[in-house]
């Protein structure tokens, strides 16, 4: 099957490349990682097998995640339409599940064009031990399922505390039940609802319909601090990522260049061979805000943005139990020049990047985006369970 990077027999879950599966190539969508098999299991992959589920295989991710859904895989076939992998997989029936790994939104955009859900949990609730990292302080392992209850399956059995990773939470169990949601308050964004298309905004003025016919009250309101989020996620994203994949070199693994004269030469012909342009151009990018000259303006306070921003959400979940947004602008993609990918991936990522900056659950499902405070998954499943068995 096309969406396969590799294929197992008789497996019921689905991992994206930039998870390890101990000896399954594990390549992360790029060359620079050709042929590359790990010697472990990620935590979430071992929790999985030691329940009874069995790994389908390792699914195509575009390179490092940084791209819209997918499409700039170096191993994948190139498809007219976009859609994601593992998403595609789950819509289709072949698996149960997939485990992802959410680092710019890319799951959430995927999940929404394939109909299926997407649960980016609250930073530090799954481990994550064994994810090809790239920005560490937001990417987060997620799961894609075909309803609220599926995902709710996968995350208890993969949550919880985990002494390999430094960044894991020390709670052993969280909160993914689904209940009642009469009561609840919700609010739609104003400025994210205009920047989606009418067939986007429909989906979010039908999926409001639904929890308020579920007893939910729905209003819309204006803040303007997604944009800023974005920016400044942009911002520390490339800078993490130019650090972490300065260790692809050609040296101990991975794609080595055939022709070089000296160290500096394989260097750098093995990571211009190795890296396509869009990780290029992050790597660019985060080298210049980590610079002398722009340190302070640029990631410095993006930082200070982060505290500024957590600070601000949590204000208005006092008031609210959860946000309504849309999680792309359009219905759909078609396939673009990879030359444009960085200001297109700017540009969606206007939706998703709160989330990964600040650490909180968002969950996609029925087209539509949801937000919550930090552990708020529960609340994010029962309004998508509701909004599901209406749409049936």
């Amino acid at each position: 099957m096309k969406y396969y990077a590799v294929k197992c027999d008789g497996g019921n879950i689905a991992v994206d490349d930039t998870i390890l599966v101990k000896d399954i190539l594990s390549c992360a969508g790029s060359k620079i990682l050709s042929g590359f098999k790990p010697l472990f299991s990620a935590e979430a992959v071992t929790r999985l097998e030691n329940k009874g589920y069995k790994i389908s295989g390792k699914t195509h991710v575009g390179e490092f995640g940084l791209d819209l859904v997918g499409e700039f895989s170096f191993f994948a076939e190139k498809e007219h339409e976009l859609k994601g992998a593992a998403a595609q997989l789950v819509s289709e029936g072949s698996v149960k599940a997939a485990l992802g790994v959410d680092m710019n939104g890319s799951p959430r955009r995927a999940a929404a064009l394939s109909n299926v859900d997407f649960l980016k949990p609250t930073y530090g609730t799954v481990s994550r031990y064994g994810v090809i990292s790239c920005a560490a302080s937001g990417e987060q392992i997620g799961v894609y399922a075909p309803c609220a209850k599926g995902i709710k399956e996968i995350m208890e059995i993969i949550s919880g505390h985990d002494e390999k990773d430094g960044t894991s939470l020390k709670n052993e169990k969280y909160d993914y039940s689904i209940g009642d949601i009469s009561g609840k308050k919700v609010c739609i964004i104003k400025e994210l609802l205009e920047n989606a298309d009418d067939t986007e905004k429909k989906k979010v003025l039908s999926f409001a319909d639904s929890l308020r016919a579920g007893g939910v009250e729905v209003e819309e309101i204006s803040l303007d601090i997604f944009d800023v989020a974005n920016t400044a996620w942009q911002i520390l994203m490339t800078a993490e990522t130019c650090n972490n994949v300065s260790r692809y070199d050609g040296v101990k693994y991975g794609h080595r260049a055939k022709q070089y004269k000296n160290i500096d030469e394989l260097y750098v012909n093995s990571r211009t061979e190795g890296f396509n342009f869009l990780t290029k151009a992050v790597i660019l990018y985060g080298s210049d805000v980590l610079s002398k000259n722009r340190y302070d303006d640029c990631y410095d306070k993006s930082l200070k943005v982060r505290r500024v921003i957590a600070e601000k959400f949590e204000k208005l979940m006092e008031n609210y139990d959860a946000v309504l947004t849309p999680v792309c602008s359009k219905a759909s993609y078609e396939s673009y020049d990879i030359y444009d990918a960085f200001n297109k991936v700017f540009d969606e990522s206007v939706f998703t990047s709160i989330a990964n900056l600040i650490g909180i659950p968002a969950l996609t499902t029925c087209g539509v985006q949801l937000l919550s405070k930090h552990f708020g998954e529960s609340i994010l499943l029962s309004l998508a369970d509701c909004a599901e068995r209406k749409g049936k």
